[in-house]
């Protein structure tokens, strides 16, 4: 099974946890443009859907899914989003895709965080992929800075806007093994949106597709 096979497994597989008569909430990327592609299955079925990216959003309303604005909507049942990696405590590095902030905004506020990702994504320590931090454009050198003084190598990522019009910085070189403790930490960084560290809110089912199908952790 292709990398791109267990990625659309692991989204489809995602449709089990999905409620009617409910509003989801959805995450970006790869992965994700499959459980989307799920969702409009049961486009009918469910009340809508609140976006993490201005490019889920599209994908969403070519489905006829109503996309409600996070600020009308108190909680959601779940929140499903894919990670560039993840441990085995459910900590995850996001943010390849530039969405992490509205990402983990609308994580926030869901009861059920189902990660979806093939099985490359799982791995014992994180910090293989860069950790990516969101910076207000004018902090961009100063953040990086004190992001050596914590003993990474940051890169800005040339050509990159976020949706919310800021920068990003890929860190590089990090082992991270206490991962609720470095979000935290980079957090505090003046001028640091926030980090790709979803650990303080990490996920509570994984579904990870793999070569014979796929599996759920919790």
């Amino acid at each position: 099974m292709s990398q791109d096979a267990q990625k659309k497994a692991a989204g489809w597989a995602a449709l089990d946890y999905v409620e009617k008569d409910t509003i989801v909430g959805v995450g970006t990327g790869s992965t994700v443009n499959h459980f989307i592609d799920a969702l409009g299955s049961m486009a009918d079925q469910i009340k809508g859907a609140v976006s993490s990216s201005e490019a889920s959003t599209e994908r969403l309303k070519a489905l006829g899914i109503e996309v409600f604005d996070m600020n009308s909507v108190s909680e959601l049942s779940i929140y499903v989003d894919g990670a560039d990696e993840v441990n085995h405590d459910m900590d995850m590095i996001k943010g390849g895709g530039a969405a992490l902030t509205r990402e983990k905004i609308v994580a926030s506020i869901a009861k059920q965080f189902i990660c979806i990702a093939d099985g490359s994504k799982l791995v014992e320590v994180m910090g293989t992929f860069p950790l990516p931090v969101e910076v207000i454009p004018m902090s961009r050198a100063a953040v990086a800075r004190e992001i050596v003084k914590l003993g990474g190598d940051p890169i800005y990522r040339e050509g990159c806007i976020t949706d919310n019009g800021c920068h990003i910085l890929d860190v590089h070189g990090l082992s991270i093994t206490d991962a609720k403790a470095l979000e935290q930490q980079l957090n505090n960084v003046v001028g640091v949106v926030t980090n790709g560290l979803f650990a303080r809110r990490g996920a509570d089912v994984l579904l990870l597709g793999g070569p014979d199908g796929v599996k759920t952790i919790k």
